[in-house]
């Protein structure tokens, strides 16, 4: 269509990939240049952020990685300036827009790492999870935090001025264009004026391509490099932070990034650089363990160890001597892909479990975590259960049957003499009434099933005691002032031996959190009703202490499990002990294993 310049700009961006599918990077690269202003002058920002994508993984290609650096920060940055945005685009751009948006974030991480730029990587990797989150819950709402998008460093601020004004003298020529296009007769000085344009803008691919070569930009670029970086440009790194200024002492954060051909840790700590250490296993065998792992911790019955202890030496093991150094107790961490599927917690070092060295935090991303929280000193608990009955519930076209969990009845009951603040609703009690009465508490405990699956929101839910399933999109609507922890006791991913990415345990977390709940606990897999009333006997047991956060009441609560079958040892004693009054025989021998 004649005068379609948005049109035009997706064609040139799609020959462009054409030419760089067939090799031929030069072509390749025009292609884009050219299509990149007519996405600027007809405001497409999906397509423009694309395009950007395009030069950058192009430039990386052809071994240009600070320069394919700046490309990809630009396409990051359109991309989290347009998250509000994307609901306006049709569903084919939308399509094309969350396909690779993803993929450009993991790019940009990858490279950054490569140069030693781990701060930037660390940032880059906690936006991804909000995209991650956005492309898999729609509407997903960012913060002035996540609107900075990532900073560009000195030298790459002015060779993005230069880019900017190519770009600019390009809208300029593409707007006078599309004006003269938009005259039904055109004079002949119109038709000439046409003319001198056109040509004008096919110069403009010399311009960038000069300008990219210049001396000056070269220049630029050297000083980006790690063996030749300055003072200055030293000194704007060390301004980057990884942490807030608020957490606790001892605190560190561990984001791992999961790529083809290995994996990478980065770590980030309070009064150290941050640290960055790269793993040599493939995600394929990263992924075969973390199944192999998952299997074993849904069946009490199988050695969970050796997976464990596999999974230990690829995460823990190469930063071990990092956060002795550091003095680490905490570890606040932000797992990739279908490290998601797994707890942290359970790793094995080949004498002790990860939880009985350090507690463990899971959070969505930095960005979006609110550090400065303080639980409550009142503790007020909404303590529901589904105990009886029989349900079948059809969410997302898929059949569930539940049935109730007699044990869930004991396991609030013993809460209840825990907290004499207790509130109990049971089975046909425990309805969609409940919901707005849930900000007068502090905590809500749910035992009851649900069901975290593979797809989209619509099929994750928690089911209700009268058998109504609530799915995450419904949660949408939940909002709270007051909550400071929900607990779903009996919950579980529904893999079915469909591993996915886990962005939908991303997205529970993210849903409860956005509600107005500080803090989530919940399982993974589909867990013994006996085992968990004995973890959240041992657990609220904990809580109830003075100063304790919920984190180390969890803690606590799982070290008694893992010492209730050991021989007697006051040193190896955590500080409360499990109770086991209504626990069968055969599962209170055994309460150490991770399953429970």
């Amino acid at each position: 269509m004649v005068g379609d310049r948005g049109g035009e700009g997706r064609i040139l961006n799609n020959i462009g990939s054409v030419y760089d599918d067939l090799g031929e990077k030069k072509q390749a690269l025009d292609y884009y240049h050219k299509a990149l202003p007519l996405l600027r002058v007809v405001g497409d920002r999906a397509m423009e952020a694309v395009t950007l994508n395009n030069i950058g993984y192009l430039l990386a290609a052809q071994n240009q990685p600070q320069l394919a650096i700046i490309f990809y920060k630009q396409s990051v940055n359109v991309y989290e300036t347009l998250r509000e945005d994307i609901k306006g685009l049709s569903p084919e751009l939308q399509q094309t827009y969350t396909e690779s948006v993803a993929d450009t974030y993991r790019r940009l991480a990858d490279l950054l790492l490569k140069q030693d730029r781990i701060l930037e990587s660390q940032r880059v990797l906690d936006l991804l999870k909000v995209q991650e989150l956005e492309d898999y819950l729609r509407g997903v709402r960012g913060n002035a935090n996540t609107e900075q998008g990532i900073v560009k460093l000195p030298p790459e601020e002015k060779i993005n001025t230069g880019i900017e004004a190519i770009l600019a003298k390009a809208v300029a020529i593409g707007q006078e264009i599309t004006q003269l296009q938009k005259q039904d007769k055109r004079t002949p000085e119109q038709e000439q004026r046409l003319q001198q344009l056109w040509k004008q803008q096919e110069l403009i691919v010399e311009d960038f391509n000069r300008f990219i070569e210049s001396p000056e930009v070269l220049a630029l670029i050297a000083q980006l490099k790690p063996q030749s970086r300055s003072a200055d440009l030293l000194n704007s790194l060390d301004k980057l932070t990884g942490l807030p200024d608020n957490l606790e002492p001892n605190t560190v954060l561990l984001y791992p990034l999961i790529l083809d051909d290995r994996l990478e840790l980065i770590l980030t700590t309070p009064d150290s650089p941050p640290v960055r250490r790269t793993v040599q296993v493939s995600k394929e065998q990263l992924n075969q363990t973390i199944r192999a792992f998952r299997e074993a911790l849904g069946k009490p019955n199988l050695d969970a160890k050796k997976p464990a202890q596999e999974l230990y030496q690829w995460l823990i093991k190469p930063i071990e001597q990092d956060l002795k150094l550091v003095g680490a107790k905490t570890i606040i961490y932000a797992p990739d892909g279908q490290l998601r599927y797994i707890p942290l917690a359970a790793l094995y070092d080949g004498k002790q479990w990860l939880i009985e060295k350090y507690g463990v935090n899971n959070i969505t991303a930095a960005s979006l975590t609110d550090f400065s929280t303080k639980p409550q000193s009142q503790i007020h608990i909404l303590a529901a259960a589904f105990v009886q009955g029989s349900y079948a519930p059809e969410v997302g076209g898929k059949k569930f049957n539940f049935a109730g969990l007699p044990f869930a009845g004991i396991e609030v009951a013993n809460l209840a003499q825990t907290f004499s603040a207790t509130t109990i609703r049971q089975d046909k009690d425990f309805n969609l009434q409940l919901v707005p009465q849930m900000d007068s508490f502090s905590v809500v405990h749910l035992a009851t099933h649900g069901a975290f699956v593979v797809g989209t929101p619509e099929q994750s839910f928690i089911l209700f005691g009268d058998g109504t399933p609530v799915t995450l999109e419904a949660m949408k609507k939940w909002q709270f002032k007051n909550l400071d922890l929900i607990v779903l006791s009996a919950c579980e991913t529904g893999l079915d031996g469909n591993f996915g990415s886990g962005v939908e345990i991303l997205g529970l977390g993210y849903r409860l959190q956005t509600a107005g709940a500080r803090a989530v606990i919940a399982s993974l897999w589909a867990v013994d009703d006996g085992g968990t009333q004995a973890l959240m006997n041992a657990f609220y047991s904990a809580l109830k202490k003075d100063k304790i956060t919920k984190a180390e009441a969890l803690r606590q609560a799982q070290i008694a499990m893992i010492n209730s079958d050991r021989p007697a040892n006051p040193s190896q004693r955590a500080s409360i002990e499990i109770i086991q009054d209504g626990v069968p025989p055969e599962v209170a021998s055994r309460l150490s294993h991770p399953f429970y």
